[in-house]
């Protein structure tokens, strides 16, 4: 552990896995990367991909005429704003120079035939100067739910990190706070020995709002000669790295930096914009939607404490301490304000070009316009309108907190069109809100909600067919609901058996397909009463 007071990474040897043993490896992802699956076992690619980067360096060097390859990582350090409020107190120097990859640590590109541009970084690598004293290590557990999650993301078509392997260690254990079994404590009650683990993560970068403050900090405070250059070269990165197309664009003609900074902010406003309503989609809340958080790609990164709502609450939040301003549907807001955090970032860039600050303030101004027509657009396409009705929408909302629904078979059974609210009780929570099987009030609210929408979809004149099929297309049967996977990985933990975390990974590489009846069975349920108020399956803290 040590402060990094300038440059945009530091080199980094990852501390290998001993003993490592294989978990599961994303069979899509493989094909895309025109591997063979068979890779996965051999013991070159484990070697690698659990921190041994000699392999690497021994292969070069052996086909090199003379050979230079030295094994070797790479880490990054970012600054942390908390929605909007600048960190500082909880980094170790108290100065903001301790944060950045902790225990992640980059180890390969790849550029495919296609263009298509990767980074291979693997979680839970060891220690880098970022560590803030921790061990640099990931538990099993966590590395599992990784796993699914950004695997099971990416088959629902939302913008996200991938993941291309998992493997743990059969020799070392490293011990984390966590929930006994039944435990309904709002803390970990316990120290628990988990298995040491290493996920290979993957995306085009893993760049973040909060890089980009942490040099857009240095130049406005002028910590050092440089320091305005550096958060040039890390935007200029950026813009090469996240939006090619804009770079081509911009190159065709004659471009200030104001210019680019402008074209970036308006487009990161509308992935950002897109990405808040693909999760609320699908029912994700992220939990810890800070800026570090937060990819300048616009996609999905960091799969900690997050969840996937099941009986609905607007104010859902898996992380105890995250607060409703990261609770399911305030997610836009905790968009926009990382949003807002990004362009205070890239200000320095703009020097005293007055059109460009004010061109930059009105991006961050319109943002909630582009951010309600994303989610308007998002809402009319789950129930299989054509136009956004607020009316409907808002009965519907207050009808499904109330009930409540679980919501992902809610609106799965709304996209077969049903006219009657019996089609849609096996959707309900009975004694979990305002719904029990004498609730004649709420059927009758939920009946005359049925009609009205029905008499919509008349009006825009759409065969049903089409409108069923539609809504099936954005209204997933299968999610990574929390309670699987803790059955997932208990399993894996307790006994080395990997078997459910691998049939759970097959069941949710096809979440909108209807699959078998006894999928159905296992997977396309509600979530059990016995399973309400436990740590670690309702709720859980950021350890990891």
């Amino acid at each position: 552990m040590r402060q990094v007071r300038s440059g945009h990474y530091v080199e980094v040897l990852p501390t290998p896995l001993p003993n490592p043993g294989y978990v599961i490896h994303s069979e899509s992802l493989f094909r895309e990367l025109n591997l063979c699956g068979s890779a996965a076992s051999e013991s070159a690619f484990v070697r690698f991909f659990t921190g041994d980067q000699t392999v690497a360096a021994d292969a070069a060097n052996a086909n090199a005429a003379r050979p230079h390859v030295l094994a070797s990582g790479w880490a990054c350090g970012y600054a942390l704003s908390i929605y909007g409020q600048e960190m500082y107190h909880n980094c170790p120097f108290k100065n903001g120079n301790g944060y950045g990859d902790g225990r992640a640590i980059s180890v390969l590109e790849v550029f495919l035939p296609n263009g298509q541009r990767w980074e291979f970084q693997l979680k839970g690598g060891g220690t880098t100067p970022y560590c803030r004293g921790g061990d640099g290590r990931a538990v099993l557990r966590s590395s599992i739910r990784e796993f699914l999650a950004s695997e099971a993301m990416a088959a629902l078509g939302v913008p996200t990190s991938r993941a291309l392997c998992l493997f743990a260690s059969r020799s070392e254990t490293i011990s984390r706070p966590w929930y006994s079994p039944g435990a309904k404590t709002e803390e970990p009650d316990r120290m628990v020995d988990e298995q040491a683990a290493i996920t290979t993560r993957v995306a085009p970068s893993f760049l973040r709002v909060g890089q980009l403050e942490l040099f857009g900090r240095r130049a406005r405070k002028n910590e050092h000669p440089r320091a305005i250059e550096e958060l040039e070269a890390i935007f200029l990165h950026t813009l090469e790295r996240e939006y090619p197309d804009i770079a081509a664009q911009l190159r065709q003609r004659e471009t200030t930096l104001a210019d680019k900074v402008i074209a970036v902010a308006r487009e990161f406003g509308l992935r950002l914009s897109l990405l808040a309503a693909h999760w609320i989609r699908v029912g994700y809340c992220q939990g810890n939607f800070n800026s570090d958080n937060c990819s300048v790609g616009g996609r999905t990164l960091d799969y900690g404490p997050f969840g996937f709502i099941e009986a609905y609450d607007p104010m859902f939040q898996m992380w105890i301490g995250g607060g409703e301003h990261f609770s399911f549907m305030n997610q836009p807001m905790a968009a926009m304000t990382n949003f807002k955090m990004f362009c205070i970032a890239l200000a320095p860039l703009l020097g005293q070009d007055l059109t460009a600050m004010k061109e930059l303030e009105s991006i961050l101004e319109t943002l909630p316009e582009t951010m309600n027509r994303e989610m308007n657009r998002m809402w009319a396409k789950k129930m299989g309108l054509v136009e956004f009705s607020p009316t409907l929408f808002a009965e519907l909302h207050a009808l499904m907190a109330e009930t409540p629904v679980d919501y992902t078979i809610f609106w799965r059974e709304l996209s077969s069109l049903p006219r009657h609210v019996a089609a849609l009780r096996p959707s309900f929570y009975e004694t979990r809100g305002g719904y029990s099987l004498d609730s004649g009030a709420i059927e009758a609210r939920w009946a005359e909600w049925l009609q009205k929408w029905h008499a919509a979809l008349e009006r825009e004149g759409c065969p049903p067919a089409d409108v069923s099929a539609a809504m099936k297309r954005v209204n997933p049967k299968y999610i990574p609901r929390e309670w699987m996977m803790v059955e997932a990985y208990r399993s894996a933990t307790d006994t080395a058996d990997y078997k459910l975390v691998q049939r759970l990974h097959r069941v949710l590489e096809d979440p909108y397909g209807e699959q078998s009846e006894a999928v159905a069975t296992l997977y396309y349920k509600k979530k059990e009463e016995q399973f309400f108020g436990l740590g670690g399956t309702s709720y859980c803290s950021c350890s990891s």
